[in-house]
């Protein structure tokens, strides 16, 4: 994830964009991965057999038919019956539907809140957390962005809500959705969501929780953040303002982009905060060998 001044001194960006032949990949992907889902045992079994009956014509016994082999051309003929786009006419309307989607607007946020801020600074594969249901809006402009966006909420409905609309919108290829009851920290099948680059938290997930209990969960979080990552608190939780919430984050900055002033609005200010790039000890080693 680029800072603020990357940004503004950069001219290329440090990671190359995924291509439009790349996400033409993820979305005849995503289409067959949708509708092999939403068929029965059978009829799976029944494009199986004339996937075997199409390679047996074809090969008049000259090679050997593989489960590579068998794959592949199941996903064709899957690719006939939908009927998918070829690149051509797919790119025309993917260029327009994915600026779109990269519009804070697009999504119902405000374009000079902190997302529609931090947005430009988004870099491909770029690891985004997004916690709680009020951070849904986020999950999607992060993923328009071409992060590699994890989402937990504790409401089913909400997780499947939000796992349909990727795919449906094109943009489920580096998305993971999860159900979990948020505690101390997040749920062990989670270990492997390290060096994020991006968190974004809805407080209203843990504005039930003891002091001690959020500072835990907070810590956790801060740790698995990169050096320079960046933790976006939502000003979602009527009872629970981001701004109470920056004690726990020590040695973390506010960024310089969240204190532009912005239009009064009915709900509290987003908190932006950034991790310092060295630790605190590497930071005062010099000052300490002079003296």
């Amino acid at each position: 994830m680029l800072s603020a001044a990357d940004l503004r001194s950069t001219a290329r960006r440090r990671r190359a964009p995924y291509s439009e032949k790349q996400h033409y990949q993820e979305y005849i992907l995503q289409r067959i991965e949708g509708y092999k889902n939403s068929i029965g045992r059978d009829e799976l079994m029944r494009l199986g057999d004339e996937a075997a009956s199409e390679l047996a014509a074809m090969s008049e016994g000259q090679f050997v038919l593989t489960e590579v082999l068998m794959l592949e051309t199941v996903d064709r003929l899957i690719v006939k019956r939908l009927a998918l786009r070829p690149y051509n006419r797919w790119r025309r309307q993917f260029i327009k539907l994915r600026e779109a989607q990269r519009t804070p607007t697009h999504w119902g946020l405000e374009p000079g809140g902190a997302l529609g801020r931090l947005a430009p600074r988004i870099e491909p594969r770029d690891a985004a957390l997004v916690v709680g249901s009020a951070a849904e809006a986020a999950a999607y402009l992060l993923a328009a962005h071409d992060a590699a966006v994890t989402f937990i909420a504790g409401d089913l409905g909400c997780v499947e809500r939000v796992e349909s609309r990727m795919a449906t919108e094109s943009l489920a290829g580096m998305f993971e959705g999860y159900v979990a009851q948020l505690g101390s920290a997040l749920p062990g099948f989670l270990d492997a969501v390290d060096e994020l680059h991006l968190v974004v938290i809805d407080p209203s997930v843990i504005a039930e929780f003891t002091p001690a209990v959020r500072a835990r969960f907070l810590d956790d979080l801060q740790r698995r953040s990169r050096p320079g990552g960046v933790h976006v608190i939502l000003g979602s939780c009527p009872g629970l303002a981001p701004e109470s919430l920056r004690g726990l984050y020590h040695g973390w900055e506010p960024e310089e982009e969240a204190r532009r002033r912005r239009r009064p609005t009915r709900r509290p200010e987003d908190l932006v905060l950034a991790k310092p790039t060295c630790p605190p000890d590497t930071q005062a080693a010099p000052l300490a060998a002079s003296i």
